[in-house]
């Protein structure tokens, strides 16, 4: 369901939303996120964009969070990384079974939609903490 440049995106935020004031050159996001570089570079340019990130040129320079993690909503991410999802067309004289299936995805489609409309990059790092900490073999839960 989310296309590899979203998750891709995705992980380079988590790992600015770790430390959102500082810093981050596409280089290191791309080595802490074992991601190619100039693919990296093309979603943060995408991301600034759209106003989810800052960049700033120079040796100390990079990106950084142009927002709070809890504004930045996964459903930006996605439109900023993929583009607007087109609407598929209807099927030709669409029998009555054709016309329930269809409204079905449509339900479907919206409830995604407004899960991900809801849900904000502070949610995501919230669940990548709590993954890490079971991780680290300690008592952590993983609260999802």
């Amino acid at each position: 369901m989310l296309q590899k440049s979203t998750t891709d995106a995705l992980k380079a935020l988590l790992e600015l939303a770790g430390a959102p004031q500082q810093w981050r050159s596409t280089r290191e996001l791309a080595l802490a996120q074992q991601l190619p570089e100039p693919r990296l570079e093309q979603l943060l340019l995408r991301l600034r964009r759209a106003g989810a990130l800052e960049a700033r040129r120079g040796r100390l320079g990079g990106y950084r969070l142009a927002r709070t993690p809890r504004q930045i909503r996964v459903a930006e991410v996605m439109a900023a990384v993929e583009g607007p999802a087109a609407p598929s067309p209807p099927p030709p004289a669409p029998s009555a079974a054709d016309q329930v299936t269809r409204a079905l995805e449509q339900r479907l489609q919206r409830s995604i939609r407004q899960t991900l409309e809801e849900l904000s990059l502070e949610d995501l790092l919230y669940d990548l903490r709590s993954a890490e900490a079971c991780r680290d073999g300690d008592t952590g839960l993983l609260l999802g």
